[in-house]
């Protein structure tokens, strides 16, 4: 039990490393009005949390064979996603939006895109699903797995529709140090991939 306990707490906190709540929340307030009220934000948080948990569904479901039908290797996956997790920990520790603010551009309609897709589910989020669902070898671990997103899911819903009193508790500076910390937890993650994929294909390489 301690340790289905220790991988969902693990995978818990990998995704909301990756996802970064509050740093989304301040990306959403940035390319909206200044004016924008709670009810819009609602509105937005409900369309751009559906769009992840679709997003979800799909390559946890087919990514995998994605991944088979063109001959990716799991560790080189883990590789080529740390690289990518690493890249995002620097934008996140170097610039105050992460490096992922956008322009004013299409406020209209931002719950899909880009909020939805790219910022919150990119890249670096869709290999991490990708590696975890290659590690859920039984029922059990595949429901920790999800669960573990859908926790994630629930809170960026939450921190998006109420951003605006989120930022008035935690102002420019509370995002800023949030941000910061969740850029050191992603780079220590990507890290750990790197070396995870890196160890055992030299393994392999040597064996052969």
């Amino acid at each position: 039990m301690n340790a289905i306990f220790d991988q969902f707490l693990q995978q818990a906190i990998t995704f909301a490393a990756i996802m970064d709540p509050i740093g989304v929340s301040a990306m959403m307030l940035g390319m909206l009005p200044y004016r924008t009220t709670a009810v819009e934000a609602a509105q937005i948080a409900r369309k751009s949390t559906l769009t992840v948990l679709v997003a979800f569904a799909v390559v946890f479901l087919f990514g995998d064979a994605i991944l088979k039908f063109f001959g990716i290797d799991q560790h080189s996956l883990k590789v080529i996603g740390g690289i990518v997790l690493l890249m995002m920990a620097i934008e996140m520790l170097g610039n105050e939006s992460g490096g992922r603010m956008l322009s004013p551009e299409g406020r209209d309609e931002i719950a899909v895109i880009p909020l939805g897709i790219p910022i919150i589910f990119g890249a670096g989020l869709f290999t991490t699903v990708i590696i975890f669902r290659q590690q859920a070898t039984d029922p059990l671990s595949i429901a920790v797995t999800v669960g573990a997103f859908a926790l994630n899911a629930l809170v960026i819903y939450l921190t998006l529709r109420y951003a605006v009193w989120i930022r008035s508790v935690l102002g420019l500076t509370g995002e800023k140090v949030v941000t910061k910390l969740m850029g050191l937890i992603t780079g220590a993650i990507a890290v750990q991939f790197i070396i995870s994929g890196a160890v055992t294909l030299a393994k392999e390489v040597w064996m052969h």
